[in-house]
């Protein structure tokens, strides 16, 4: 299964939002896109989703591995615990502590 073309989609939902170009520009500079960056440049583009709306959205996320390393990085750049990690990429925590059992140990 191929991946979708995010760098074509991103640039043509920024043809509707030409303000918020500037602010992607490193993102879309990147060849590949890995899903931290999709959801950066999602987080950019449509800040506040309401809450009905942004817990449906969750729901569809799906990580591969590269990924989820790259959060767990972040997490250990930042000296962060699994709740204050949950918090900021809106996962839970169980999702945390079970990626970290499987990807670290």
């Amino acid at each position: 299964m191929q991946n979708p073309d995010y760098k074509r989609i991103y640039e043509d939902i920024l043809l509707k939002h030409p303000t918020k170009k500037k602010q992607c520009e490193t993102i879309l500079s990147k060849t590949t896109f890995s899903v931290k960056d999709v959801i950066t440049i999602n987080d950019i583009i449509f800040p506040k989703a309401n809450q009905e709306t942004e817990s449906a959205n969750q729901r569809h996320r799906s990580y591969d591995k590269r990924s989820i390393m790259e959060i767990l990085d972040y997490q250990k750049k930042n000296k962060l615990n699994n709740s204050e990690l949950a918090r900021h990429y809106k996962l839970s925590r169980n999702t945390v502590a079970k990626w970290k059992k499987q990807f670290l140990i």
